[in-house]
C-alpha cells in the first residue's frame, strides 16, 4: 500500500551517475524517489565506503533546507531513519515528545526490536536509558513499555477476557476517584491489537463513552497524547497518520519535521491508505494540501512521495 515501490530494472550504477550529474546541474534529484531503501542499500554496497561518504558529502554541499532533509532521509533504511529521528527528539535541550509518541506507538514488535539494535549500535546507549533520562513519571513508563516491543501478537480474541480488561480500565478511570494510570499502561501496551479493539467495544457498552473520550477526561499533557496515540494506532493506523499530517500543515507555519518524517517513513508502507483516510476525514486531498503548504523542490519531492491526488 505504499506509493514508492521497487523500480523494475533499476540500475544502481546508472542512478549514481544521475545523482552525480544532478549535482553538476543536470537531471533531477527525484531519482531518489523511484527506488526503495532496499535498492538504495544495494547502491551503497556496490561502492566502497569512502565513495559513499563522498556521495553523502556531495549531497549535503549541493542541497539545503527541507529538501536536503528529505533526500538524506530517503537514503537511510526505515529502521535507521526511525532511530535517528528518536535520537534527534531526545538529544539537546528539550524533548520532541510528539515524535517519540508517533514512532513508538505505531511500530510493530519486530520494528521496535530492530530500532533498539540500531540505536544501541549508532549511539552507544540503550534506547530505554535515553528515554528514562529524558522523560519522567507515567509518561516515561508509557514510552519505556512501548520501547520494549512486547505486545501480544495473537490474532484470536476471547470476548470474556476483553470484557475483563474493559472492566479493569473502567474501574481504573471513570469509576474511580483519580486515575490508576498503571492499569491503562499495562493493558494498552501489552495486549494484541484485535483483543484491544474488542476491549474498546466492550468499554463503550459498559461506560457509555468512547475510550478516547475517557482518556481525555482522565489524563492530561504528554501522557494523554501518548495514550491517545496508542489507541488511535490500534483503531486505525492510516487515520492516525492522516491526522498528524493535517495538524502539521494546519494554521500558520508548517511542522516540517513531522511532515517529512511521515511522508518518508510511510511512503513504502501505507501512504495510499493514509491518503484515503485524509480525504475521508478532512474532505480534501493530501496532495492538494501539500501543494498549498510547500514550495520548490521540497514540494516536488513530497508530492512524489504522496504519489498522486485523490
Amino acid at each position: 500500500r505504499g506509493t514508492i515501490q521497487d523500480f523494475p530494472g533499476a540500475d544502481p550504477l546508472k542512478d549514481v551517475e544521475v545523482l552525480r550529474k544532478a549535482m553538476k546541474g543536470f537531471g533531477e534529484y527525484l531519482i531518489v524517489c523511484r527506488n526503495s531503501p532496499l535498492v538504495s542499500i544495494l547502491l551503497w554496497l556496490i561502492f566502497i565506503w569512502p565513495v559513499f561518504q563522498d556521495l553523502i558529502k556531495d549531497l549535503k554541499s549541493e542541497l539545503s533546507g527541507n529538501f536536503e532533509k528529505v533526500v538524506l532521509a530517503m537514503l537511510k533504511t526505515p529502521v535507521q531513519y526511525d532511530a535517528s529521528e528518536i535520537r534527534e527528539a531526545i538529544k539537546g535541550a528539550g524533548t520532541d515528545e510528539a515524535c517519540l509518541i508517533e514512532i513508538l506507538a505505531s511500530r510493530s514488535n519486530e520494528e521496535i526490536r530492530e530500532i533498539n539494535k540500531v540505536y544501541k549500535a549508532e549511539y552507544k546507549k540503550k534506547l530505554e536509558d535515553s528515554i528514562t533520562g529524558d522523560t519522567s513519571g507515567h509518561f516515561r513508563r508509557l514510552l519505556v513499555s512501548l520501547a520494549q516491543g512486547n505486545r501480544d501478537e495473537r490474532e484470536t480474541v476471547d470476548i470474556s477476557l476483553a470484557k475483563q480488561d474493559a472492566q479493569i480500565l473502567y474501574q481504573a478511570g471513570e469509576n474511580k476517584l483519580g486515575t490508576d494510570e498503571s492499569k491503562f499502561n499495562a493493558i494498552l501496551c501489552s495486549r494484541s491489537k484485535p483483543h484491544l479493539r474488542a476491549v474498546f467495544q466492550e468499554y463503550q457498552h459498559m461506560c457509555g463513552r468512547d475510550i478516547e473520550k475517557s482518556l481525555e477526561r482522565e489524563m492530561s499533557g504528554n501522557l494523554e497524547s501518548g495514550m491517545l496515540a496508542v489507541v488511535k494506532c490500534i483503531k486505525d493506523m492510516p487515520a492516525f497518520f492522516a491526522e498528524r499530517l493535517y495538524k502539521a500543515m494546519k494554521g500558520l507555519g508548517t511542522k516540517d519535521c513531522t511532515l517529512i518524517r511521515i511522508m518518508v517513513s510511510r511512503s513504502e508502507v501505507d501512504m495510499l491508505d493514509i491518503r484515503q483516510a485524509y480525504v475521508k476525514k478532512y474532505g480534501r486531498s493530501l496532495y492538494t494540501d501539500i501543494s498549498g503548504d510547500t514550495s520548490g523542490d521540497y514540494k516536488k519531492i513530497l508530492l512524489k512521495l504522496c504519489g498522486g491526488s485523490d
